[in-house]
C-alpha cells in the first residue's frame, strides 16, 4: 500500500488558510475548534478500529497540531519533499494517531487511508515512518530522539542559508531523557533561532504524573538556563497558540513554547486521567466520547 497526496489539496489548504487568517479572532477560534474536534473524532475512530492507540496523548496534542498545520507551517501537501518546506518533527511518536489524522486533513494522503491504522502491512504504523508516510520528516517513537534530529535540521537550514524553520513537539515525560538536554545545549551553541520546541505539558506519562516520576519543574527555568527564549501558552487555546507560534524569534536564540495541556482533552471522562495513556474505549465509552466531541 502506497500513500499518495490528494490532488488539489494545496489549493484547498491555501483557501482555508486565507479564510482563517482573514477571520475575526472569535471566528478563527471557532473554526479551528471545529476542525480540531473533527480530527479528534477521526482519531478515535482509528483507535476503535485498530483496538490500539494512545488516545490521551493524541487528544492533548490535537489543538497544537491543528494550529501548526493550518496556520503556521509553510509546506505543500502535494509536494511533501519540497526542499524549502518548514520541518515538523513529532518526537512523541506514540501519538501517531493525531498526527496521521492531521496529515490526512491537510491532504498528504486520503482520509480513507486512516482506516488502515495499525493494520498488518499498513504504512500507518503505531510510530511514524518517514519512508512510508508523506509529511513525516523522521521516524520517531524511541523518546528523546526528535529534538536531536530537529537540531540537525535547523543547522542544515542555517548552512543552506534557507529561511525554512524547524518545529518539534515533545512530550513532557520525554524530557526525562538526557538526549534532549544535549540537543538543547547544541541548539543554543549554534544560535538556532530557526528552531521552536513545543512541549506538550499534560503532566502525565505512562503510569503516573511526571512530577511523581522524575520531577521536571521548574521547567521554564531549565530551558532558559540552556539558552532558550521561553514562553508559555494554554495548549488548547487556538488563538493563543497561533499568536505564540507566529511571533518572530529572538535573534540568535532557539525558542521553547511550553503548552499546558490536558491528557484526553475534549472528552470529560478521559481528561487528566493516566489510564487513558493507551487504553482503548469500550463501545459504550466510545459513544459517549463521540457525543461530547460533536458538541
Amino acid at each position: 500500500m502506497v500513500l499518495t497526496p490528494v490532488p488539489g489539496s494545496a489549493r484547498r489548504l491555501r483557501e482555508l488558510r486565507r479564510s482563517l487568517t482573514e477571520a475575526s479572532e472569535a471566528e478563527r477560534g471557532a473554526g479551528l475548534a471545529d476542525i480540531a474536534a473533527g480530527i479528534r473524532r477521526r482519531n478515535l475512530e482509528m483507535i476503535l478500529r485498530a483496538r490500539l492507540g494512545h488516545v490521551g496523548g493524541d487528544f492533548s496534542a490535537a489543538d497544537i497540531l491543528t494550529v501548526l498545520y493550518l496556520l503556521v507551517l509553510d509546506y505543500d501537501p502535494e509536494r511533501p519533499r519540497w526542499p524549502e518546506r518548514d520541518r515538523f518533527i513529532q518526537s512523541k511518536g506514540h501519538s501517531s494517531g493525531a498526527l496521521y489524522a492531521t496529515l490526512a486533513y491537510a491532504g498528504f494522503f486520503a482520509d480513507a487511508d486512516l482506516d488502515t491504522y495499525m493494520a498488518p502491512l499498513s504504512p500507518l504504523n503505531g510510530h511514524p515512518d518517514c519512508r512510508k508516510v508523506p509529511g513525516v520528516e523522521t521516524n520517531t517513537g524511541p523518546l528523546g530522539h526528535g529534538l536531536p534530529v530537529a537540531v540537525g535540521s535547523a543547522i542544515a537550514a542555517k548552512l543552506d542559508r534557507s529561511p525554512r524553520r524547524t518545529f518539534v513537539l515533545t512530550g513532557d515525560g520525554e524530557l526525562q531523557e538526557g538526549s534532549n538536554w544535549e540537543a538543547a545545549l547544541a541548539a543554543a551553541q549554534h544560535r538556532l533561532d530557526n528552531l521552536t520546541v513545543v512541549v506538550d505539558r499534560n503532566g502525565l506519562q505512562q503510569g503516573a504524573r511526571t512530577e511523581d516520576t522524575s520531577a521536571l519543574e521548574p521547567l521554564a527555568d531549565k530551558w532558559r538556563a540552556f539558552g532558550f527564549a521561553v514562553s508559555g501558552v494554554d495548549g488548547h487555546d487556538h488563538e493563543a497558540l497561533f499568536r505564540e507560534l507566529s511571533t518572530a524569534p529572538t535573534p540568535g536564540r532557539p525558542r521553547c513554547l511550553i503548552a499546558t495541556t490536558r491528557k484526553g482533552n475534549g472528552v470529560s471522562f478521559m481528561t487528566d486521567r493516566v489510564e487513558w495513556h493507551h487504553r482503548v474505549p469500550t463501545a459504550e465509552e466510545a459513544g459517549r466520547a463521540m457525543e461530547e466531541l460533536r458538541r
